[in-house]
């Protein structure tokens, strides 16, 4: 999949930038990267929560849902920020990027629940 998409704000650490490519990575099924439109340098990677952690289901507030105009579960693309340093991958749980795949209306969400680790250490089981 490659999509546009429009943050309702910035993600964090990207201001002001709210349009995006979200472009697949040749290879690597569920790798994406996200890139700032108006600023090819402006990227991070983000994983189809799908694809590399299907047991995470994190539960997303009425004025969440209300915001993207998500009615059901079908029309969500849930997808993790992925950090990679020597010590190896974690991705953030705490704060999805949640997509309403009609629309391509995305945000960055913090869930209200403390239930989902702010980094979560990939592992060969995971992934």
């Amino acid at each position: 999949m490659n999509a546009g998409l429009s943050f309702l704000a910035p993600p964090p650490g990207l201001e002001p930038h709210t349009r995006f490519a979200l472009r697949e990575i040749a290879g690597a099924s569920g790798l994406y990267a996200l890139q700032a439109s108006d600023d090819a340098a402006i990227r991070m990677f983000v994983l189809d929560a799908a694809v590399y952690l299907p047991e995470y289901a994190p539960t997303l507030s009425d004025e969440q849902c209300e915001a993207l105009d998500v009615r059901s579960p079908e029309e969500v693309l849930l997808l993790v920020v992925a950090t990679t340093d020597d010590s190896g991958t974690t991705v953030n749980l705490m704060a999805p990027v949640v997509v309403n795949t009609g629309t391509g209306v995305a945000a960055q969400l913090i869930l209200e629940s403390d239930d989902w680790p702010l980094r979560h250490t990939l592992t060969s089981r995971t992934a």
